[in-house]
This record gives structure tokens, C-alpha cells and sequence, in this order.
């Protein structure tokens, strides 16, 4: 079937849907009247206001919370807001271990809302905070089905920011919270003057491990269920107009680079200086309550945080995820999938070298929002020429809409990549996914990418993907993942991100699920059965096989366990290297492993997680451990750390490999505006450290202060015996201030 078949058939499925009609509607009430924002609602401003009763998410879903809470909801013409009263039998039990913007950890207390702002029961944003009053934003995506991975890939985006407000405040009974959010930091459809959006709130109680929610959301969800939109309440505000605000954001950035880069014979160090004043402009603009224009010139990320380093045992390449704030904004509309962490569209293929090495960014624009009942995406960015890539242009245009039920969507998508060297190359895309009945999902990904030269859509199979799947989305009972798909020879986008090319195969999920109920110490467990094969399309012989079975349990504690039994089969059809001493020739292989991960409950002080691995590897063995442990010290200092041990043995061929990597990060928090934060890496396989060290002064949202220094240095196992030795690879100092202002 060739593309113009495919986009008849996704046409002809478009023009039968139909919408259905919503379900319940909440009213709310709007406020007049003085509004002290001091963190306690004692006004008379919150005596109209809306109330919300929380249930039991977690341990003991439905019952009556452990701990009461006191929930308000309202708006005026330019913001909505939340407060609450939040009371324990017993204010020594309050945990309050962060000040840190954006704190993941699970251990403090936490209060907070998410809003379906288009009730498209996919996407949600995100507003949460602590007893430090702390301010937590992050986008939700793909109705939070995706869990935190060990690559990063995940339904929860906290790299995304807005502008809000929060205060905290102790009461004789607990704490208390105030949030003001501006509607001109969220994006609506307004229709006949009403607004609909999902509403889902969260509280947890730390020192008993209690989740409670607004509405009841239920734990066959999985664990992310109060993050899902689709079990949002959906409530109706009348009368909102969102306003036009433009936000213009300079920064300015100086500092210094020293480099010591080996030359390509890699007999000698090339030393190079250079010292950097410049600044660049960042535009936000809404055009509508529905679109939003982001226009970026000279783009800077030096305040990122480096990626986490990792040693790779497998052919694929790794995934990580993207951390730079200008793609932040709405950025689930962008994503189109290939299979795991595969993506037709991949923004860090925009100002990062394949390297890894940072490119200029001379500017760009980016289009979010809605149009009628489509939501839309675009983005063109234009990137500078370095030593190894010449300067190129990325492009991407996206269009989604819900059709047949709420749960339902049908998309497009467009890509491009051009070059001052005529290399050029396009992708497109067609995707849907259908809520055929209660908790099963139909999902289909059709994509074609052009020839090798840019040239045009080859209408055989050579540059086609696709990929089909039947899911039931549940924890409890029986469930299932049927998927199949085919990324033909030629298949490569170059804008996307492909983990295995030129494959074909299915996939298979069987698991049974018991929630236990009140009586049992467990909250849940389950057993599963996975088998996946993968083939090469161009001799069909398989690239590779896993199978068996698994089983898991979580305790209401917080406890985790999970054990893995696989047989894996693999064809190499060409040797690749593990290190620069052992290396996996071709040949066909069969073996067994195991894996047992652990994770102890990660509202305590002192968490840690632990993953072993162990068995046959290809024609040899390998056993693996990491353990990544979190210490809570105070409400102002963190601590975590990751160690990974891997070791590889080939004894029929004499090799061996040992690799380590160790991470350590330290966090300091004044208060919620000043932050000292530093890490140090260490990857033996790539024989340096990594070591970071940055200052943060953030005294409101869009204004901040940073000082970083990043160095690279090499192990004495980075030198053989004719090479000199230099104290460093790369040595970074940035200061960067960017101050925003609101017309």
C-alpha cells in the first residue's frame, strides 16, 4: 500500500467520526473582592469558591484519607485559583526536606492540581508545591502512559516552566497553600464564552505513604493514575478571556572555553582558548487564547544540565531525553512514535552534532496551540555550520484532532532538514489511536521518509514504516500488548530518532493483575509473559529475541519488586565492539538471563533503588548491578548518587570487560531562590570525569542568575605510552543572566 493509499483510507476514517458528548460538567464559581496572597485563604474572597473532597488514591483506594484536607477552587477575570487547607492529626509528622523548584523526589509532602487546559483527556499541566512553598510545573503527556525509563523517556516533563505564583504558610493544624495562576499562561478554546477543562488534584502524605486524590482515580491505572487526564473531572469556567501578553526575555552570556582535543592520529593534544561575550533574545506572544508564537535568536543553553553518562552493552544507539527549555512548550504535539524510544521527530537532532557536540543556534520560531479542533504544532529552527556539519534548517508541522470518542485521535505529521550542501531530507506521517472499548486502545503509525538524496517519496516499501497495536490499558485483571511493525531498508529520519533500523517484527504482552484490597499489606501485584522478535528486512533472518516471563509486587509501604526471566536469541550480522578490547564477532546466538530490580519506598528520608542483572551474554556471560541511592539530609541539602557495575567475559576468545560508572550530586537551597548545585561523573569506559558546579539565583519565573563551570578531565587509562598527558579535556566557565519583560 503506498502513502497516497494510506492517506485516502486515514481521510475516509475522518469524515465517519463523530465527537461524543461530554460527561459530567463542575461550574465554577467566580470571585470578587480583596485576595490577601499570603498563603492562608481566610478571606472573605474564598467564601464563594468551589470545594473539592479528596479520596484514597494509595495504599487503601477509596476510603477516607488518613489525614483531612480542605480544597478551593475559583477564578477572576485574569486568574484562576487554588488553595487548601492541609491537616494532619499530628504537625510533627509534616515533611518538609526540599525548597528546590521543580523537585522530583517523592519524599516531602506535596499539594497540587493538574489541568487539562483543552480537556483532550491526552495532556495536562501540571502545578504543585511543598511546605517550602516551592514552585513544581511539568507538562503531562500521552495520558501519563508512559513510566520514568531508565533512559529518561517519560509522560512527565519537568524541564517545562510558566509563569505562576505560590504561597505557603504553618498552621496550628498543618500547612496551607495559595496558588495563582495566570490564564494568560494557559492555552483554551473558548466556545460560546465558556472554557472547559480537566481538573484532577493530588495531595501526599509522606510519613505514611498516602496518595489522595480528586476525583477517585483508580490504581488499575498504574501508578501515574492521578497524573492521567482521562480520569479528569471536567469543570466549566465562564466568562475567561485570555489575555494577549507579549514576553520578551534578553540574556546576556560571557565566560571562557579551554579545549585540549586529540588530533586525529591521535599522537598530540591541539590546545585552544576562547572567550565568549554574547546575547541572544527569546519572544513569547499569544496570537490567540488558542496559539501561541515563540520566536528565539541566538539561542544559548548553558545552564543545562549534562546528560547522565551510561555504558551501552547492546548494537542500538541510546536515548536521551531533552532538557533545553525552548522546546518545551507544548511539546507532546510534536511527538510521533516509532516503537520504544524511537521518534519520527527528535528535537535534539537540532543544535547537537551526532557527537554530541553543541552547535549554534542562530534563531527559529515555534507555533503551538489549537485551530478549530485541530491542535497544531510548528517549528523551524536554523543552526550555524561547525568543523564536522554544515549549517541546516529543521522543520516540523503537526496536526492532531479527537475523533469517534474523547479518547480517540487522528494526526499528521511533516518534517524536513536542509542543507547549505544540498543534502536534504523530508519525512511524513499519518498516526491514530482509537479507544475501541473500555480500556483497549487501537493504535496505527504510518510514516515515509524520501531517498537518500532528498529527492522524492519512493512509493515502495524501501522508505515506509509502519506499526500496529492492541492494548488493554489496566493493572487489574487481565491485560495485554499486541504490536507489530516494519521500518523498511531505506527508512531513516533525519530529523526523528531510530534505536534499529530496517527491522520487522511483533511484540507481545500477557499480564494478569490483583489490586488486593484493604486487608493485604500488598497494593498490588502481577505476572507477565513477554515475547518479541525482531528480523532484518533485508534477509529476513532475525536481529534479535527476548522471551519469558516476569512477575512484580508493590507494597502500600512502597516497596517494589520485580524479577525477569528471558531467553534471548540474536543474529549479528556484523561484529561490533563492546570496548577497544572485546568485541561480538557475527554468528547467531541463543542464551538465558535474569534481572531483579528493588526500589524501597521513596517517601522516606533515604531511598535507593537497585537493578542486578545476570546470565549469558552472545557466547560468553555478564553480570551487571547499579544502585542509585537519594538522601533527604534536611530541607535544604540533597544528596543522591548512581554507581553501575557491568562486567563481561568472553572465555572461548580470551576477553574481558569491566565497566564502571559513578555519579554523585549534591544540592544546596538556601530557599526557593538560591540554589547551589554540583554533580561529578565518572565512565571507565570512556576513561574521564565529568564534574559541574552551578549556581542558580531564580527570584521569579523568567528571571535568573546562573554560574557554571563544567570540566572534563581524563583517567590515566585515556593516555598509552607515547602520549603526553594534559590535566584536562574541556574547562568551562558561563555566567548568564536573563531578565524578562512583560508588556
Amino acid at each position: 500500500m503506498n502513502f497516497k493509499k494510506i492517506l485516502i483510507l486515514f481521510l475516509l476514517c475522518y469524515s465517519f467520526a463523530a465527537i461524543a458528548d461530554d460527561g459530567e460538567v463542575i461550574v465554577l464559581n467566580s470571585s470578587s473582592g480583596e485576595l490577601n496572597f499570603d498563603g492562608v485563604p481566610n478571606e472573605l474572597f474564598w467564601k464563594s469558591a468551589q470545594t473539592f473532597d479528596l479520596v484514597m488514591h494509595s495504599p487503601n483506594f477509596n476510603s477516607s484519607p488518613q489525614e483531612s484536607s480542605t480544597v478551593y477552587m475559583t477564578y477572576d477575570k485574569n486568574y484562576l485559583y487554588v488553595a487548601a487547607y492541609l491537616d494532619y492529626n499530628d504537625p510533627n509528622n509534616i515533611v518538609a526536606t526540599s525548597k528546590k523548584r521543580d523537585e522530583k523526589s517523592k519524599n516531602p509532602d506535596s499539594f497540587g492540581i493538574l489541568l487539562d487546559t483543552y480537556d483532550d483527556n491526552e495532556n495536562a499541566l501540571a502545578f504543585f508545591t511543598m511546605p517550602a512553598g516551592q514552585r513544581i510545573d511539568y507538562a503531562v503527556s500521552n495520558d501519563a502512559q508512559m513510566m520514568p525509563g531508565m533512559f529518561g523517556a517519560t509522560s512527565q516533563n519537568y524541564s517545562w516552566n510558566t509563569f505562576w505564583d505560590v504561597k505557603t504558610a504553618r498552621s496550628e493544624k498543618g500547612w496551607t497553600v495559595e496558588m495563582r495562576i495566570p490564564f494568560s499562561s494557559l492555552r483554551f478554546q473558548e466556545v460560546d464564552g465558556k472554557v472547559k477543562m480537566g481538573l484532577l488534584i493530588n495531595r501526599t502524605v509522606s510519613h505514611c505513604n498516602e496518595v489522595d486524590s480528586y476525583p477517585a482515580t483508580d490504581p488499575k491505572y498504574g501508578i501515574l493514575a492521578p497524573c492521567k487526564p482521562s480520569l479528569a473531572q471536567t469543570i466549566e469556567l465562564n466568562g475567561v478571556k485570555n489575555s494577549k501578553p507579549v514576553y520578551i526575555s534578553p540574556y546576556v552570556t560571557t565566560g571562557f572555553e579551554k579545549n585540549n582535543e586529540l588530533n586525529e592520529a591521535e599522537t598530540e593534544f591541539t590546545s585552544t582558548e576562547d572567550k565568549k561575550l554574547t546575547g541572544g533574545l527569546d519572544i513569547k506572544y499569544s496570537l490567540t487564547s488558542n496559539l501561541t508564537m515563540d520566536l528565539t535568536l541566538n539561542t544559548d543553553f548553558a545552564q543545562v544540565e549534562a546528560d547522565d553518562e551510561m555504558v551501552n552493552l547492546t548494537r542500538y544507539a541510546l536515548f536521551f531525553p531533552e532538557k533545553r527549555m525552548f522546546f518545551q512548550e507544548r511539546s507532546s504535539i510534536f511527538d510521533f512514535g516509532l516503537g520504544g524510544p524511537s521518534k519520527l521527530f527528535y528535537s535534539r537532532r537540532i543544535g547537537i552534532d551526532e557527537d554530541g557536540n553543541t552547535m549554534p543556534i542562530l534563531g527559529g520560531a515555534r507555533l503551538t496551540g489549537r485551530v478549530g479542533k485541530w491542535d497544531m504544532g510548528f517549528m523551524d529552527m536554523q543552526t550555524q555550520k561547525n568543523d564536522i556539519t554544515p549549517s541546516e534548517n529543521f522543520g516540523v508541522l503537526r496536526f492532531r484532532r479527537q475523533v469517534i470518542n474523547t479518547n480517540s485521535y487522528i494526526g499528521a505529521i511533516m518534517t524536513s532538514r536542509l542543507s547549505n550542501e544540498n543534502i536534504n531530507s523530508y519525512s511524513l506521517g499519518l498516526d491514530g489511536i482509537f479507544r475501541v472499548f473500555g480500556d483497549d486502545y487501537v493504535q496505527v503509525n504510518l510514516a515515509q521518509t524520501t531517498d537518500s538524496l532528498g529527492n522524492n517519496f519512493d512509493s515502495s516499501a524501501d522508505n515506509l514504516f509502519y506499526s500496529v497495536s492492541w492494548e488493554r490499558r489496566t493493572e487489574e485483571g487481565f491485560a495485554y500488548d499486541l504490536s507489530y511493525k516494519y521500518a523498511g531498508e531505506n527508512f531513516n529520519p533525519q530529523v526523528g530518532f531510530m534505536s534499529r533500523f530496517a527491522t520487522k517484527g511483533p511484540r507481545v504482552t500477557l499480564k494478569y493483575g490483583w489490586l488486593p484490597g484493604v486487608d493485604s499489606k500488598l497494593f498490588s501485584y502481577n505476572v507477565d509473559f513477554s515475547a518479541y522478535s525482531s528480523y532484518r528486512v533485508v534477509d529476513n533472518k532475525l536481529e534479535t529475541g527476548m522471551y519469558g516471563p516476569g512477575f512484580s509486587v508493590f507494597t502500600k509501604k512502597g516497596w517494589f519488586y520485580k524479577v525477569d526471566l528471558n531467553y534471548n536469541k540474536a543474529g549479528v550480522d556484523e561484529a561490533f565492539d563492546l570496548d577497544d578490547n572485546v568485541t561480538v564477532p557475527e554468528g547467531e546466538y541463543n542464551f538465558y538471563s535474569g534481572r531483579l530490580n528493588l526500589m524501597s519506598p521513596v517517601s522516606k528520608p533515604v531511598s535507593t533503588s537497585v537493578m542486578m542483572s545476570a546470565g549469558e551474554f552472545y557466547d560468553g556471560s555478564s553480570a551487571s548491578v547499579s544502585f542509585t541511592p537519594i538522601f533527604n539530609l534536611s530541607g535544604s541539602v540533597q544528596l543522591s548518587g548512581y554507581y553501575n557495575y557491568s562486567h563481561v567475559e568472553f572465555p572461548d576468545r580470551d576477553q574481558m570487560m569491566n565497566a564502571h560508572v559513578g555519579r554523585l550530586k549534591f544540592l544546596y537551597m538556601y530557599n526557593t531562590k538560591f540554589s547551589l548545585s554540583s554533580f561529578v561523573q565518572y565512565n571507565s569506559v570512556s576513561n574521564f570525569t565529568v564534574s559541574n558546579f552551578r549556581f542558580r539565583y531564580n527570584p521569579k519565573e523568567g528571571n535568573d542568575l546562573y554560574l557554571v563551570y563544567n570540566e572534563i578531565r581524563p583517567t590515566s587509562s585515556y593516555f598509552n605510552d607515547d602520549l603526553e598527558k594534559v590535566d584536562f579535556l574541556n574547562r568551562m566557565f558561563q555566567v548568564k543572566y536573563v531578565h524578562t519583560f512583560q508588556l
